[in-house]
């Protein structure tokens, strides 16, 4: 049901689909960017419903409890703990627990926010680069385009040993692309 109105929101309010995942890939790393409004979450939904994938997605593991744990949990989310990892190390690393997944699952597609938040950051937060390079997955560069109102994946970037080259070639990506609120994206 909730899909369903993510998918009626998107037409409604004009959007499309533009560029999709390139044929071929079953795992990648998806960004979502940028990341300004609680909006983003429902054209994302719907956009990658329409092109077919089976995204997950990750969440504060606060919203993946009642009264929204069904919901959320059908939807894809896979909670995370932002809390500090304890001294004695008890917590997993979210890099580990994310690179397992993509062990387990040969088809995984996990939708990532690296801003970590809707409010400006002066840098991305670098899990989803370490996901990948250790995954040995691409990163996929997802996008909603509120001038253009259209959703999409704008290509890959494979990881190298070239941290920096890979990281400028992803910010360059986000360079055009027109968030719901500019004030709130910052472009590195």
């Amino acid at each position: 049901m909730f899909k369903w109105i993510c998918r009626w929101l998107f037409k409604f309010n004009g959007w499309t689909v533009g560029l999709q995942l390139p044929e071929g890939t079953q795992q990648c790393v998806l960004i979502g960017a940028p990341h300004t409004s609680n909006w983003d979450f429902i054209y994302a939904l719907a956009a990658y419903e329409q092109m077919g994938l089976k995204v997950r997605f990750t969440i504060k593991k606060e919203w993946v409890s009642f009264p929204f744990k069904t919901l959320f949990k059908s939807l894809g989310a896979i909670p995370i703990d932002r809390s500090a990892k304890q001294a004695s190390g008890r917590r997993a690393s979210l890099v580990d627990s994310m690179v397992d997944l993509f062990h387990q699952d040969p088809y995984l597609v996990i939708m990532v926010t690296p801003e970590g938040t809707r409010s400006p950051v002066k840098r991305w937060k670098m899990g989803f680069y370490q996901v990948a390079k250790t995954a040995n997955v691409p990163i996929a560069l997802g996008y909603l385009d509120y001038a253009k109102k259209e959703a999409g994946i704008g290509g890959l970037v494979y990881p190298t040993e070239d941290t920096e080259q890979d990281l400028r070639k992803v910010y360059d990506f986000y360079h055009n692309i027109s968030p719901k609120f500019p004030e709130r994206f910052v472009k590195l």
